[in-house]
């Protein structure tokens, strides 16, 4: 890059790859989630492999499931709070239908180990690891899985 040439947001200045977070707080989700197929298919290329981008594409939307409470308007939600993105848009539809303050969530990328023991079903989140702490938690809760999903 030259003095005086245009430079657009999130556009690489140097060498080396850019961080997800920035690229998901700089250029959004979409931008991200490309960028996140288009890295990991870039790896399995190198070996040879072919994988469908959506076989990809659903571990990643399990990473953004997750959205942080920002501002609470009148929902039910705690400021700085991480919730499952399809709660948070339901919350805000019924405050939408009442005619109140929607709450603002930004986007969050969790690392894969994370957004797995993240999941509404304690069953499948102990299937992954952590066994006995996420079935001890959940006994402590009272939790009971529906499965679904």
């Amino acid at each position: 890059v030259r003095d005086g040439d245009p430079v657009e947001a999130g556009e690489a200045l140097c060498d080396g790859t850019n961080d997800p977070h920035d690229v998901l707080e700089v250029l959004g989700e979409n931008a991200l989630q490309t960028f996140l197929v288009n890295e990991v298919q870039a790896i399995y290329r190198l070996q040879g492999v072919k994988i469908d981008d959506k076989h990809i594409g659903i571990i990643i939307r399990q990473m953004m499931r997750k959205v942080e409470i920002m501002e609470v308007g009148d929902t039910k939600f705690i400021y700085g709070q991480s919730v499952d993105k399809y709660s948070f848009n339901r919350e805000n539809e019924r405050i939408y239908r009442e005619g109140g303050q929607p709450a603002v969530g930004r986007p969050l990328l969790l690392g894969i180990t994370r957004a797995s023991l993240n999941i509404e079903s304690f069953i499948s989140a102990a299937s992954f690891q952590e066994t006995t702490k996420v079935l001890t938690n959940a006994a402590i809760a009272g939790k009971v899985d529906e499965l679904r999903g």
